[in-house]
């Protein structure tokens, strides 16, 4: 199950592949807060000679870069710093042993390396290292919002524009001085940013825009209001970085599920360590009322552990010996010792975490158009505003004054914060809803395509199944129910064979007693035989079984009957006689039913693909109302994906096996049930962690609530620029309200974003 988070892209979106041989190193960068910051890191990193491609996720505040090697990964570092950010740890994203958060040291160059674009990055990061001083607006965005450098210049050009304000009242000569100063003490660093942007390739950047409209109207002679613009962009900054603050502990903060402590079995006593240190194949106790500090094996113990916080599971689940648990989850009232079984950068939760960071990265074409379009729309929005301030005056002859004030009023409507951040605040938060309810999806585009999947193809066993048999009927013939069922328990006991597992769990649920066997042993491919009380006794298969003895006509009726229900029998002979029979099947999950309904309610077409055989099949697609197709081997299986795409379908394939791999890799979308086999889960685009039926239809549904989210957010966005650009012309709204319509239209966005980590996939 845990390789379910290492799943690669295989839909993505290929112009973005990382080359052959390449590098990728991943930082970790705070201060990131909007679709602006995003721009000009990507725009300047990818000017650095040595890099391929660049992804930054401002929801997990990662930015990730693809390079040949030639690059050193400091000087990477040094150019996003110079923006303005502050690089909190990076290293190579395909080293587990790689701790979040952790620096790395850059790898070594090979003597015949050339380190000439090296010294120009760095001699770029020094010519700047001025403009991003103390003062600066980025910064770590941890902690209360007073205490960043982003509040504390909001606080100042808000005490300072309330000292102008007095000044102003009480000596009116100077106050346009006094709110001169005011404005400046916030639109110096705003200014700075749009230097610094401009000269690593992004000269439309808010900033710019900003920059202009304040000091345009400095020019004009609204000063006063330039002052209180400026604050009011500081304002909505601030209030942008709270929001994407909230965004981003949505995920991060399942790290704090893990305790940093653990109890450790040491020297025949116990030790307190930190949980980070736990090696594999250490083995810790677990308090009741503890939470479990890693990924493990239950040595010895029992108890009831609530996995809500990492699976979701509405219910405790009740673990024994050999059981898996999961860290973070909560151990109930049973004393547990646990055998770690990953280490701490690699237990589930985080691989949650970096699975959903990666995601992040991975964007859906909805939101590559808008970073296409918004390219376009920033210098197109200089030109309107331009085109507003000079044609009137000298078209019409109108007021310079009242033109160029409405034409820098459109700048700062058209700032383009609050389109760009539309899509992936709402793809972040659909991501990380789904990853805190055990449905994990690779990236953006796997998010957007869920909901518009039509059919469902669904494997049958582990799938649709517990993927285990057991025992559904115990017929005594000659000996009573109970006697049959300790006989066969004696047989099989100490065997690991899923028939003999199924019988010995039903005897322990029954509480039957299983007594010693003398002589067992296996026939090979017909059955087990021993004594019991010197009874000879054989447990096999109704027609080894009838080597033995005349089965009568009742009893092939009976095992006739029980096989068209899909269930494997065995027959238990006791001496010369049959003492009873006993009838297995791999039962459908509790909620298969359920969860086929709901895809049926939503719309996509369920049908069974697998490799048993038809009869057993048959039996268990007519208890759950579904289609089956059997007997199918693995290109059988990727065949019918083909066939149903070619009918106009977009497919969704659900298994868990290696035969399911090629129909997984085919489907549009290739969705790994939690415990299935680690080529499965690498296959798939998404996983389902705790193996419901029901959490496929989640899926859907999680993935249609957040490009709904995504039109309502555009809308938002867009319709209020349109109502501020007419009344703006109209001369009804000014500045104060234009930039209030932008700041106010981004923190509306990503509040209407977050909305979906409340909802979580609801059917």
């Amino acid at each position: 199950m845990s390789e379910a988070y290492d799943l690669p892209d295989h839909h993505g979106d290929q112009s973005e592949a990382e080359p052959a041989g390449g590098l990728r190193t991943r930082y970790r960068v705070s201060g990131m807060d909007c679709a602006s910051c995003a721009a000009k890191i990507d725009t300047a990193l990818r000017r650095v000679p040595g890099v391929t491609q660049v992804n930054v996720s401002v929801p997990a505040g990662t930015v990730t870069v693809a390079h040949d090697g030639t690059v050193a990964t400091d000087a990477l570092a040094r150019t996003i710093g110079t923006l303005g950010y502050t690089v909190t740890g990076q290293g190579p994203v395909d080293a587990k042993a790689a701790r979040p958060g952790e620096a790395k040291r850059d790898h070594e160059h090979g003597p015949g390396c050339d380190h000439d674009h090296d010294h120009d990055n760095r001699h770029d990061g020094e010519a700047l290292a001025g403009l991003h001083g103390h003062l600066h607006e980025h910064g770590p965005s941890e902690g209360p919002w007073w205490r960043s450098r982003r509040g504390l210049l909001t606080i100042a050009c808000g005490m300072a524009l309330v000292a102008a304000y007095g000044i102003g009242r009480l000596m009116p000569e100077i106050g346009h001085w006094a709110f001169l100063v005011a404005m400046a003490v916030g639109l110096f660093p705003i200014a700075r940013r749009a230097f610094v942007a401009a000269h690593f390739g992004t000269p439309f950047s808010i900033e710019t825009l900003m920059t202009i409209a304040a000091l345009g109207a400095v020019i004009i002679g609204a000063t006063e209001e330039a002052a209180m613009v400026v604050f009011l962009f500081l304002v909505g900054e601030l209030l942008e970085g709270v929001a994407a603050g909230r965004a981003r502990a949505s995920i991060q903060g399942l790290t704090r599920l893990v305790p940093k402590t653990a109890l450790i079995e040491r020297d025949g006593g116990t030790a307190e360590v930190q949980a980070e240190s736990l090696a594999v194949g250490s083995v810790i106790l677990v308090r009741p009322g503890d939470r479990v500090p890693a990924d493990g094996v239950i040595v010895s113990g029992e108890s009831a552990v609530d996995e809500a916080p990492v699976t979701g599971e509405s219910t405790p689940k009740r673990k024994e010996a050999e059981d898996a648990v999961f860290a973070g989850t909560i151990n109930g009232e049973g004393l547990l010792r646990v055998r770690v079984t990953a280490a701490a950068q690699d237990n589930t939760i985080a691989r949650i975490v970096r699975l959903v960071e990666e995601a992040q990265e991975s964007k859906a074409p909805t939101e590559r158009f808008i970073d296409r379009f918004s390219r376009y729309y920033t210098p197109a929005v200089l030109v309107v505003g331009a085109l507003v301030a000079v044609l009137p005056p000298l078209l019409f002859g109108e007021a310079w004054g009242e033109w160029v004030y409405k034409g820098l009023a459109i700048l700062l409507i058209g700032c383009p914060c609050a389109l760009v951040i539309s899509t992936p605040a709402a793809i972040a938060a659909g991501l990380a809803a789904g990853a805190r309810r055990g449905l994990l999806m690779k990236g953006g585009a796997v998010l957007e395509t869920l909901g518009t999947i039509t059919m469902a193809a669904l494997d049958k066993t582990g799938t649709l199944t517990e993927g285990r048999p057991r025992v559904t009927d115990v017929i005594p013939v000659a000996r009573p129910e109970r006697e049959v069922l300790s006989l066969a328990a004696a047989l099989e006991t100490g065997s690991s064979h899923p028939l003999a597992t199924a019988i010995l769990a039903k005897a322990a649920e029954a509480g039957v007693p299983v007594p010693p066997a003398a002589n067992a042993g296996a026939v090979g491919g017909k059955g087990v035989t021993g004594s019991v009380g010197g009874v000879p006794l054989f447990l096999g298969s109704p027609k080894a079984a009838g080597e033995q003895v005349t089965l009568t006509s009742e009893q092939t009726a009976l095992i006739t009957g029980l096989n068209d229900e899909g269930k494997s029998v065995s027959v238990l002979l006791a001496g010369d006689r049959v003492a009873g029979v006993i009838a297995m099947r791999d039962e459908p999950r509790a909620d298969a039913r359920e969860g086929l309904e709901a895809l049926k309610r939503a719309g996509v077409d369920t049908l069974m693909v697998t490799g048993d055989n038809r009869r057993t099949a048959t039996a268990i697609a007519a208890g759950l109302g579904i289609e089956p197709r059997a007997d199918l081997l693995p290109q059988d299986k990727q065949a019918i994906v083909r066939e149903l795409q070619a009918n106009g379908h977009v497919v969704a394939k659900i298994g868990d096996g290696i035969n399911d791999a090629p129909a997984l890799a085919a489907a549009d979308i290739g969705i790994a049930m939690g415990g299935g086999t680690d080529v499965a889960l690498e296959t798939a685009d998404a996983a389902v962690l705790h193996g419901r039926v029901l959490d496929i239809a989640r899926m859907v549904r999680l993935s249609r609530d957040t490009m709904a989210n995504i039109r309502q957010n555009i809308a938002i966005a867009l319709g209020l620029k349109a109502v501020f650009l007419v009344t703006t012309i109209l001369g009804i709204t000014g500045l104060w309200p234009a930039i209030l319509a932008d700041t106010g239209a981004t923190v509306l966005v990503t509040a209407n974003a977050m909305r979906l980590l409340a909802a979580g996939g609801r059917t």
